[in-house]
C-alpha cells in the first residue's frame, strides 16, 4: 500500500453505486455547475470514482485528480480514459497534495471536506497549490441551518455516522473554514439534497466559489 493510500474496501463498494444513484437524483447537475466555466490546471481533491471528470469544460488544460482510496482510485483511473480533458489520478492526502505551489489555477472539492482527518489542513494545501487569484470550486454537505437538525448532525457524528460513511462528519461548518483558510468566498448557493420531505443529517449542501486571498 502506498503511502498515501487508505484502504476503506466496504466503503468503496457502497459509495461507488450511491453516487450513480445520487448523480441521477441530481447530483450531475450539481457536478455541471460545480466545474462550469473553468480553465486551465485543476486539482481535484478527492476525486473519488471519477463522476465528476465527464462535466469538465474543454477551457481545462489538465486535471490531477487525487483520491488515496486504491478501489476508488482504480475507477477514477476507468472514468478518466473517458473523460473530454487530460486526467491524471494519483494517490495522495488531502492534507498533502502531490502538487507544486502555486500550479493550479483551480482546485475542486467535491464531498471530501466532510471526511478528511484535518479539514484545516486540507484546505491550507488547497491555497498552497493554488496561484495567486486561483479558485476553489466547493460542492459540500454542511451544518444545519435548523437547531433541529444540528442537534442530529452532532448526535450522529458522536456515534456511528464516521464509521458507517467512510469518517465522514455530517455537521462541518465547511464555509467558515473555507474563510479562516484565507479564501474570499464569491458565490455561494445553499440548498438541500436529497430534497426529501424529511431531510437526512447530510442533507443541508452548499455549491460556490472562493478565490484564494
Amino acid at each position: 500500500m502506498s503511502r498515501g493510500a487508505v484502504s476503506r474496501p466496504v466503503f468503496a463498494r457502497v459509495f461507488a453505486r450511491a453516487s450513480v444513484a445520487m448523480d441521477a437524483a441530481g447530483a450531475a447537475a450539481h457536478r455541471r455547475r460545480l466545474v462550469a466555466g473553468l480553465a486551465g490546471r485543476v486539482v481535484e481533491v478527492g476525486a473519488g470514482n471519477g463522476r465528476t471528470f465527464a462535466h469538465y469544460p474543454g477551457t481545462v488544460e489538465r486535471v490531477l485528480a487525487v483520491e488515496p482510496e486504491p478501489r476508488l482510485r482504480a475507477a477514477a483511473l476507468v472514468a478518466a480514459a473517458d473523460a473530454p480533458v487530460p486526467v491524471e489520478v494519483v494517490d495522495g492526502l488531502a492534507e498533502a497534495l502531490p502538487a507544486p505551489d502555486g500550479d493550479a489555477d483551480a482546485v475542486v472539492l467535491s464531498l471530501v471536506l466532510c471526511s478528511v482527518a484535518d479539514q484545516a489542513a486540507a484546505l491550507r494545501e488547497a491555497r498552497r497549490v493554488l496561484r495567486p487569484g486561483g479558485q476553489v470550486r466547493f460542492f459540500e454537505h454542511v451544518r444545519a441551518q435548523t437547531p433541529g437538525l444540528r442537534r442530529v448532525q452532532r448526535l450522529v457524528d458522536a456515534t456511528v455516522w464516521p464509521l458507517l460513511c467512510g469518517g465522514c462528519h455530517a455537521g462541518r461548518d465547511t464555509v467558515a473554514a473555507i474563510r479562516a483558510a484565507g479564501f474570499t468566498v464569491t458565490e455561494l448557493d445553499a440548498f438541500r439534497f436529497p430534497d426529501s420531505a424529511l431531510p437526512a443529517p447530510a442533507a443541508p449542501h452548499v455549491l460556490g466559489a472562493a478565490t484564494r486571498d
